[in-house]
């Protein structure tokens, strides 16, 4: 796949994926806008209620004060003098029993409850019936208003800070709120709080963000509302804070916004991981084309030769000399061996990523297998005008393994510091006891590597880049091979390496193969 279309189509995702982010950022604060607006409806409907029981239970009481022989007679005394008053209120003070002389005693318990059905019961909100129920109430309870001056008692001790605190429970709990709450009683009069919680308060000017503290406005709103609001003005207000308001609203978005983060978080995943399984798939792509290029030129070379050696030895010159004709023979076996070799590394390589690899474990000594290993590259270093020093310090060279595989490890590593070392090659090889196993460390003085080209050194097709040196060759499996052998055999492989310094390449062999 072309770069540039990679390139295109990560931009096209990344904008996707942030676009889908940041919409579902702004579903998720319009809901929480949504539900505080819900949450402040709800809040003032529970305070309105709780006005209208305080009114309603003011004026219940009212009632029952005025069942006595006083207002039997005031009331025979005023209805006389006011021809106003509605049928309704001649009918609650006509239910009385006989009692001493000149007094009689109200005993309808449902009295007040009729009176106040004419008020909130079957009206509308049209101007006409708002009119007439205001009319009705005046004329219903002002008069009982005016006779026991409700109005001019101090606030604090119309009400009850025990019976307060559990109608506002009772009443948000109703509206569907369940949150930490405190609550104050303001009075105009005295410019201060009276009530704070389930108790009274005694002070001077004890403002109303005594019940918000250092929180701002913003982070935890004051609910206010006017108590008692048909007497003129209000003699003060019922107030309400929710100190935890923000984490109460948030909390009942959490499974939303969890839901929200964790699709996020998968399409993430699953973009990153696409994006890099595509890179990883490109480089393997041009890592086989690259395997192919130098299979390609790896056996066309022992092919042209066994081609002319067999040539050869169909001519008359060559034909009747057995020395010639044994010398092309030897050539013709000898790059018939190469292939062969370079095929069962391929083969081999292929039944380990199947899993499919049989080790053969008997008693290795390392030391014999990296002494035959030497004896095989020493000429090749040597004609490089080269050395090869061997520093065998492990005490307990003897491991569990397949001796084919680890000599094909060790010829591995050798035959990649000599190759990847343009000029007098410089190797080093050294053993030493560590733990439970042997290290074996294989060091040159070559081109080295860079960062990035460690990072896939044991990737099946990867070749380290040699700049100008062009003789290096290979299918880009020998590493490969080294790290499935290692893992195989339960061992471990590390390298350092700098460029132009040369590499550092060392296996760790357990003594025991689990």
């Amino acid at each position: 796949m072309n770069q540039r279309i990679i390139w295109l189509i990560v931009g096209l995702m990344s904008i996707a994926i942030v676009g889908v982010v940041v919409s579902q950022v702004g579903v998720v604060m319009s809901s929480v806008s949504a539900i505080e607006e819900k949450f402040e409806e709800n809040v003032y409907d529970a305070l309105n209620d709780i006005v209208r029981k305080l009114e309603t239970e003011e004026n219940r009481k009212a009632f029952e004060t005025s069942a006595n022989g006083f207002m039997t007679y005031y009331r025979e005394q005023g209805m006389r003098a006011d021809d106003q008053v509605t049928s309704a209120y001649s009918l609650s003070y006509s239910v009385h029993r006989p009692g001493a002389p000149g007094s009689g005693v109200i005993n309808d318990e449902t009295l007040l409850d009729r009176l106040m059905s004419e008020v909130s019961g079957g009206w509308c909100e049209c101007a006409a019936c708002v009119k007439a129920r205001d009319q009705l109430y005046r004329r219903n309870y002002s008069t009982l208003n005016a006779w026991f001056q409700q109005d001019q008692q101090p606030l604090e001790e119309r009400l009850d800070p025990s019976l307060l605190e559990s109608m506002l429970y009772s009443s948000l709990k109703d509206k569907g709120i369940e949150a930490n709450f405190n609550f104050g009683v303001f009075s105009n009069e005295k410019n201060s709080l009276v009530i704070v919680n389930d108790h009274y308060v005694v002070g001077d000017n004890l403002q109303k963000n005594m019940l918000v503290g250092s929180r701002s406005s913003e982070q935890s709103r004051l609910f206010e509302i006017s108590l008692f609001p048909r007497s003129f003005p209000p003699p003060g207000m019922l107030m309400i804070h929710f100190p935890d308001q923000r984490r109460y609203l948030w909390r009942s978005l959490r499974l939303n916004l969890l839901g929200t983060l964790l699709f996020a978080g998968i399409i993430l995943f699953c973009f990153v991981y696409t994006i890099n399984v595509i890179f990883r798939q490109k480089k393997i792509s041009e890592m086989k084309t690259d395997f192919i290029n130098n299979m390609t030129h790896e056996f066309k070379t022992p092919i042209a030769t066994i081609s002319l050696a067999a040539d050869s030895i169909n001519s008359p010159m060559v034909i009747a000399d057995p020395g010639k004709i044994q010398r092309f023979a030897n050539i013709i076996k000898q790059e018939n061996s190469r292939m062969n070799n370079q095929v069962e590394k391929v083969l081999q390589l292929a039944r380990i990523d199947r899993e499919n690899v049989s080790l053969k474990i008997v008693e290795v000594n390392l030391h014999e297998v990296i002494a035959a290993a030497l004896e095989n590259i020493s000429l090749q270093v040597e004609k490089r005008k080269g050395t090869v020093e061997a520093h065998l310090q492990a005490k307990q060279a003897v491991i569990q393994g397949d001796l084919t595989h680890i000599s094909s490890v060790i010829n591995n590593l050798l035959d990649n510091a000599n190759k990847y070392t343009p000029n007098d090659p410089k190797i080093v090889i050294t053993t030493k006891d560590a733990g439970n196993g042997v290290e074996v460390t294989v060091s040159d003085n070559g081109i080295g590597m860079s960062k990035e080209s460690r990072k896939y050194i044991f990737d099946k097709f990867y070749r380290v880049h040699t700049g100008n040196l062009h003789d290096v060759k290979g299918f880009g499996l020998g590493l490969s091979y080294v790290k499935a052998i290692m893992t195989a055999h339960k061992g471990t492989i590390e390298v350092k390496s700098e460029l132009g310094k040369g590499s550092s390449f060392t296996l760790f062999f357990p003594h025991r193969h689990h």
